[in-house]
């Protein structure tokens, strides 16, 4: 049973910068995404890397501004974000899963896909 525990939110100027972290005992062999949900919005997948890190995904809004990465010797995931805009103030949410039921590469944007999520980071970029 993983608890994952997310840091590093906050309020940041756009065009800032913010850095998430989602640690976990264990975590090391989990896949993990993060989510970002904006007040009466549906969460959305910002991105997702594989076990050992051999897989990285992002959302196209993303590209070039966000860096996801691992540590698995610190159990930790991060999401370095750059270039903030106010669009992506929401929540965010860290995930994890062991095994997709499909590919990753349908399958990482789908919430259900996921088996264990946080309690959530508030992020919010200011114009």
């Amino acid at each position: 049973q993983l608890q994952l525990v997310e840091s590093g939110g906050g309020l940041a100027q756009a065009g800032g910068s913010l850095r998430l972290s989602c640690a976990a005992s264990g975590l090391g062999s989990y896949a993990v995404a993060w989510f970002r949900q904006a007040p009466g919005k549906e969460p959305e997948g910002v991105s997702c890397i594989s076990g050992k890190g051999g897989t990285i995904k992002y959302v196209d809004s993303v590209k070039g501004r966000f860096t996801i990465s691992r540590d698995n010797a610190k159990n930790t995931v991060y999401l370095q974000m750059n270039s903030l805009k106010p669009e992506e103030t929401g929540v965010y949410y860290c995930a994890a899963v062991q095994h997709y039921s499909g590919s990753l590469d349908s399958l990482w944007t789908v919430p259900d896909q996921y088996d264990y999520w946080g309690q959530g980071t508030q992020v919010t970029v200011s114009s």
